[in-house]
């Protein structure tokens, strides 16, 4: 396997129930024939299209949110809105679910998939309550042919799913971070697989 894989832009979402109380998070398990993280439970999210790029949001992006998401230590040319389309396109296609306030969305982490991989991402996540979805907290979710056994995951319950490393770190700064929902002081880009290993602090 050749560490010359070219790293795809890409974005994601973590969408949060019941923040400040018995917090939770919307989750599901990508098929076992998948390339890139078979079986694991993910977050939505996946590759920027060529589609995302130059589609207007609802509603402007959070002014640190946008300013951050233009930071780049790692070549990307990719605009912050095409990232945040992103996340809304693949949270509908994979949830059925609608985010109805993009301005609601904050990034929180990014994470570049280390060599070795058979397929490499540069990814962005971003954090939003369930609130800014269509239909809010009563908003339903479907499976879909990328993400299966979708359900909200008690960040207390979280040692019975099979993630991966990066989704176990994202969680893990998720859990000391809330109850707020609003962008980190420091937003780490992790180029390895766990915040100690590699890391560059935006912002």
């Amino acid at each position: 396997m050749s560490d010359d894989v070219p790293i795809r832009a890409a974005s994601t979402i973590i969408l949060v129930k019941d923040a400040s109380s018995d917090p939770s998070v919307l989750m599901g398990q990508r098929g076992k024939g998948a390339v890139f993280m078979p079986k694991k439970f993910v977050f939505p999210g996946g590759a920027v299209d060529e589609t995302d790029e130059g589609l207007a949001l609802a509603e402007p992006l959070d002014a640190r949110t946008r300013a951050l998401l233009e930071l780049e230590p790692v070549s990307s040319q990719v605009s912050p809105e095409a990232l945040a389309t992103a996340a809304i396109r693949e949270l509908s296609e994979e949830t059925g679910m609608v985010l109805a306030h993009p301005s609601a969305m904050r990034f929180f982490l990014r994470a570049i998939t280390p060599p070795g991989r058979p397929r490499r991402f540069d990814a962005r996540f971003f954090l939003a309550p369930i609130e800014a979805v269509a239909g809010g907290a009563k908003a339903e979710f479907r499976d879909s042919d990328e993400l299966s056994h979708l359900h909200w995951a008690r960040l207390r319950g979280l040692r019975d799913l099979d993630i991966a490393n990066v989704t176990a770190m994202v969680l893990e700064r998720l859990g000391q971070h809330l109850p707020s929902l609003e962008t980190p002081e420091r937003v780490p880009l992790v180029r390895n697989d766990r915040i100690e290993d590699r890391v560059v602090w935006l912002g």
